[in-house]
């Protein structure tokens, strides 16, 4: 399956928080479990390009998690790390800091004046590009943020359900932990869980609308 998502311009869903306060759901579908990787690895390749874009992935097991960050090895414009249960204390604070700090440049670039390119060095150091790449967290559900013990919502803008949860918890969870306010889901949905997805849409009162191709 070939994803194609036109991102030429920030559309209402990658506004800063004060712009748009509703997330919105979708659901991208695909016909086989093997073709759900693909799918993810193209979409990333287009959401990715953005500089500073917070993103995270939820797996429902360390194996899908430890797939996942695999295949994102290969884009090289993406800042990748993975929250798993033998992470040490001191690493998952980092990682979680960091992505902090990603949200706080992406919307600090999202509302900041267009500057012209006279204002600007030629080139940059290769630190500074990447500082500017997209910041990724795949993280599995028994590691999500603890908000309950004092640490704070990842706040991404997208939020990819790398495998549809069959609880409402554990959905609302993934939300309250990793998602900003006027942030996306993309829900990969695989054949015969339509079922379970319209179940989910139902028991959370929300609508999961199928993915546009211009997002």
């Amino acid at each position: 399956m070939i994803v194609t998502v036109v991102m030429e311009a920030p559309s209402p869903a990658f506004q800063s928080p004060s712009r748009s306060s509703q997330q919105l759901h979708f659901y991208l579908a695909v016909d086989r479990p093997q073709f759900k990787m693909e799918t993810v690895v193209e979409l990333l390749g287009v959401l990715g390009r953005r500089p500073w874009l917070p993103i995270v992935v939820c797996c429902s097991s360390r194996d899908e998690l430890d797939a996942v960050c695999s295949s994102l090895s290969t884009l090289p414009f993406i800042s990748f790390a993975a929250l798993y249960s033998d992470l040490g204390e001191r690493e998952r604070a980092s990682v979680l800091e960091k992505f902090r700090q990603a949200t706080i440049n992406w919307n600090q670039h999202l509302n900041s004046a267009i500057v012209g390119e006279e204002g600007l060095e030629e080139s940059e150091t290769r630190e500074e590009e990447d500082e500017k790449k997209s910041h990724l967290v795949v993280v599995t559900d028994v590691c999500l943020p603890m908000l309950s013990s004092g640490e704070s919502s990842l706040s991404s803008r997208v939020l990819i359900n790398y495998e549809l949860p069959t609880k409402k918890e554990t959905y609302t969870r993934r939300l309250t932990s990793c998602l900003a306010s006027g942030g996306i889901v993309i829900n990969m949905v695989v054949g015969g869980e339509v079922t379970t997805l319209r179940s989910l849409e139902e028991s959370s009162g929300i609508i999961i609308a199928e993915m546009p191709i211009n997002v």
